[in-house]
Parts: C-alpha cells; sequence; structure tokens
C-alpha cells in the first residue's frame, strides 16, 4: 500500500491529510485560537457534585465546565456514591477524553495516560497491556518481556503501568527502554506541576497536531511525509531525530508552486465530504444524515441495474456501500450511533459477505468501533467512540435560514402566511394600504400562481396591495409594511 502524509501549515490553522493509494483516507483540522484539548492534563476544581447522575462538573478553565462519571475516577466500586469520593471545591488531576462537543462540555478521567512513541504511560497503574492491532502472541510475549525489565532497570516496577501501542511491534530493548526513561522523566516534571500549580490550571499540554501526527500514525508503511512550512518542517526533523529517527529521512518540505492540497486533490475531496450525498462507482449512492443523536447512513442503487438479477445487483451495490462507508466515517470522523440501512438482502450469506467486507474496511480505522448484526428491521447498528468533533461540525455551521433543519417554508406556504398576516392586521389596525416585502421567489407566486388570490385579498378588505422584493430576505421570512 502506497501512504502519504501530508502537512498544510498556516498561522492560523493546521491541515494534515492521509492519503493512502492516491485517495484521501483521513482528514484532521487544528485551529490556533481553538485547539483540540484531548489528552491534556489539568488540575481542576470540583464544582459541583450530581449524586443522581454518579457524575460531576469540574472546572478546569474553560468556558464551560467538563463532566466526569463515577466510572472514570479510578474506584475500585463504581457503584460507590459519587459524593462519597468528591466534594465541591475539591482539587482533582484530570485528563481530557473527549473535546467539548456542540453544548456539551469536555468529557474527563482520572485515570492518567502519556504517550511516546512506542508506549503510553499509566501512572498509578501495575498491569503492562499490548496494543490489539499486535496480534502475535510470542510478539506480545516478546514486547512485554521487554517492558518488564525496561520497568526492573528504571526501578518502576509495582508504581506505573504500560501500553506497548502498536509502532512498537517489532522495535528492540534499547528503544522501549528510551521510550520508558523518557516517560519516567515527563511524569517527574509533572508531578512537581501537580503540587505547585493552583486550580483550575494546565499540567500538560498535548502536543501540536503536526507532531502527534508524526508520533501517532507515522510507520513503515508511509511512504512520504510532505509539509509545505519550512519552519514547521524544520521542528518536525529534529522531533523525528530524537523520537522517530527511522522516519526522518521521508519528512521532506514541500514548496511547489500549486497548493500541496490542490495538487493531491485534497481540497476537492474535502468540499465532497461535506455533501449529504455519497455517489458510488456502481451508480448508486449513500445518503448521510447527522443528527445530535446519531449518524444515518443509506443505501441506494440509484442508476445501477446489473446484468444479471435483482439480488445480485443489491449485493453489489452494498459491498461497495460497505468499503465507502468505511472511508466516509474515517474522513468525515462521524462517531457515537451510526445506523446502516443497506438495500435488504433475502440471502444470508449475502447479509454475511457485506457485514464481513465493512469489518475488513474499518479494521484500518484508529478510532474503536463496534457492529452489530442485520437487525430485524433489516438495519446495521454500529458504534465508533468520538473525541473530537465531526468534519461537518468544525467547518459549517446551522443554516440561519433553516435553523439547521435542513429545509425551509415553500413560496407556497408563505404567500399563504401573507394572507392570512394581511387579513389580521387589517382586523386589527384597518390601515390604508399594505406593502409586502418578501424574496424573489415569494413575490415571483405572487404575480403568477397566487394573483388571483391576491386579487381576491384586495376586493374582500378594500385596500391596495403592493409587492418589493428584497433580495437578502430568505424564503421564508417577510415583512408587512401597514401605509
Amino acid at each position: 500500500m502506497n501512504a502519504e502524509i501530508l502537512m498544510n501549515i498556516t498561522p492560523t490553522e493546521t491541515r494534515v491529510g492521509v492519503v493512502e493509494n492516491g485517495v484521501l483516507q483521513e482528514i484532521f483540522i487544528e485551529r490556533t485560537n481553538h485547539r483540540g484539548i484531548v489528552g491534556n492534563i489539568y488540575k481542576g476544581k470540583v464544582a459541583r457534585v450530581l449524586p443522581g447522575m454518579q457524575a460531576a462538573f469540574v472546572d478546569i478553565g474553560l468556558e464551560r465546565a467538563a463532566f466526569i462519571h463515577v466510572g472514570e475516577l479510578g474506584a475500585a466500586d463504581s457503584q460507590t456514591p459519587i459524593n462519597q469520593l468528591l466534594h465541591e471545591g475539591q482539587s482533582l488531576v484530570v485528563q481530557v477524553t473527549k473535546d467539548p462537543i456542540g453544548a456539551k462540555g469536555a468529557r474527563l478521567t482520572t485515570q492518567l495516560t502519556i504517550p511516546s512513541r512506542y508506549l503510553v504511560y499509566m501512572p498509578g497503574a501495575s498491569h503492562v497491556g499490548v496494543s490489539q492491532r499486535i496480534e502475535d502472541d510470542d510478539e506480545r510475549d516478546r514486547l512485554k518481556s521487554l517492558v518488564a525489565s525496561c520497568m526492573d532497570q528504571e526501578g518502576l516496577t509495582g508504581e506505573a503501568g504500560f501500553i506497548l501501542r502498536t509502532a512498537a511491534e517489532g522495535v528492540g530493548e534499547d528503544e522501549i527502554l528510551a521510550d520508558t526513561r523518557y516517560l519516567r522523566r515527563l511524569w517527574r516534571k509533572l508531578e512537581e506541576r501537580i503540587a505547585e500549580f493552583s486550580p483550575p490550571a494546565v499540567v500538560y499540554d498535548e502536543l501540536p497536531l503536526f507532531l502527534r501526527t508524526l508520533r501517532d500514525y507515522a510507520r513503515p508503511g508511509i511512504d512520504k511525509i510532505l509539509v509545505d512550512s519550512r519552519e514547521t518542517y524544520q521542528r518536525i526533523q529534529q522531533f523525528a531525530q530524537q523520537y522517530v529517527p527511522e522516519m526522518e529521512e521521508n519528512v521532506t518540505y514541500y514548496h511547489g508552486p500549486r497548493p500541496i492540497f490542490e495538487l493531491y486533490s485534497v481540497e476537492d475531496e474535502i468540499q465532497r465530504a461535506l455533501e449529504r450525498n455519497v455517489p458510488l462507482k456502481s451508480g448508486g449512492y449513500l445518503v448521510i444524515d447527522q443528527t445530535e443523536a446519531m449518524t444515518t447512513i443509506d443505501v441506494n442503487t440509484g442508476g445501477f441495474v446489473g446484468r444479471r438479477n435483482l439480488e445480485e445487483t443489491i449485493y453489489k451495490t452494498n459491498l461497495e456501500a460497505a468499503t465507502t462507508i468505511g472511508r466516509q466515517l474515517r474522513l468525515r470522523n462521524l462517531g457515537g450511533i451510526i445506523i446502516l440501512d443497506f438495500i435488504d438482502m433475502t440471502d444470508s450469506e449475502h447479509q454475511r459477505q457485506v457485514l464481513r467486507m465493512l469489518d475488513k474496511v474499518l479494521e484500518k480505522d484508529h478510532a474503536k468501533t463496534k457492529i452489530s448484526g442485520v437487525s430485524e428491521l433489516g438495519l446495521v447498528e454500529m458504534t465508533r467512540k468520538r473525541t473530537r468533533e465531526s468534519l461537518e461540525h468544525m467547518l459549517m455551521e446551522p443554516c440561519k435560514a433553516c435553523d439547521g433543519r435542513g429545509s425551509v417554508k415553500t413560496a407556497e406556504t408563505v404567500c399563504y402566511e401573507i394572507f392570512r398576516e394581511i387579513l389580521r392586521e387589517d382586523r386589527a389596525y384597518g390601515a390604508g394600504n399594505y406593502l409586502v416585502l418578501a424574496s424573489q421567489a415569494v413575490i415571483d407566486r405572487l404575480l403568477d400562481e397566487d394573483s388571483a388570490g391576491l386579487a381576491d385579498l384586495e376586493a374582500f378588505i378594500g385596500k391596495t396591495i403592493k409587492l418589493q422584493v428584497e433580495s437578502l430576505y430568505a424564503q421564508d421570512y417577510y415583512d408587512i409594511i401597514l401605509q
């Protein structure tokens, strides 16, 4: 597989695209004026305890208080009443697990984790885990033995735990020991800050996006990392020399005449990822609707009629849709509850094959996913861990014309509202004449299809009704001026 990482850097925004076989698979965006805070560690103050919800709000210095559930407090028994564990005004060291999304504050945990290239350090824990993506049992055992040896050398046995990341597969003791020492030194510094700072305060600030990308996504399968900022390129080079030396030669400064995202068609892909419909090569298409509660994805055959029979056509469309859905989930960063409405299949083997294809595609996803079977209604329910805002929520805002509903009143509906409003105002005020200010579409209808109704209304009230186009008015907005 040919894979590249593209970094577009400006003073106000950093954008990172992951391209596999010439196709954009993931896009990450971080804006200078509101960087993501997942992974940050804070010394906060408990603002409010909610015994009924077994949760609490914690002030960590943000606009909205953050939220922590009793299960994230590291208590031996999560059934313990939270008001026995926390009280208002109490200092609490917490880490952000989810950015604030919409009206919801950040989600927190007291079970701290600090990542490096190969390891995740867990102060206060005692176990050693291995990434599920490392499947070979012998390799898992080898890595656990390496970490145990390094912990003994550094005197960390019983004081901390570690998780071996996917990038650790195949590395030797020197690399693991270097990471262990780095994380131990970093934690000692953080302990000093925790003791010194008063809440609310930032104790540990996660790396900026371009360095996190190198730490978390750079792997042997990545052929090139192109950066279009010389200053950022130099910082990445320094970071790579110290922490990811095997990727240093893959980092390249791009200074071509065309913008890097335009050269690789990433800009076009981002625009398409904001659209509701996603075309399939076969002629079918997906309809993706993102709401507050869940995301729904509907599969349609469209113009694809197939060559054999209807069942075969449906099966092929669903297979292609499963592949496309996996990519769209990563590209749009859709999370939470996701309902997939594949075209109904009568053959149970076809259903299994489609689910198997979906599973295979999602193996590449860094976010944790869980898929159910096909329900009695023919729907596939799944979840995808959400830690940051989706692409749509980051780049778009609710339409002011329709208040985010995705639809507006028809011109016909607005015309009839105008008729009723004129009748109401005539009875209440008895003005001489009326001037209607409305959008072009509404005025056109009043002069055409509803002209007879307008004339009847003028005759009924005995007044003249004038019309005026207001080009800035939305279709469902109008004013009636009494003259």
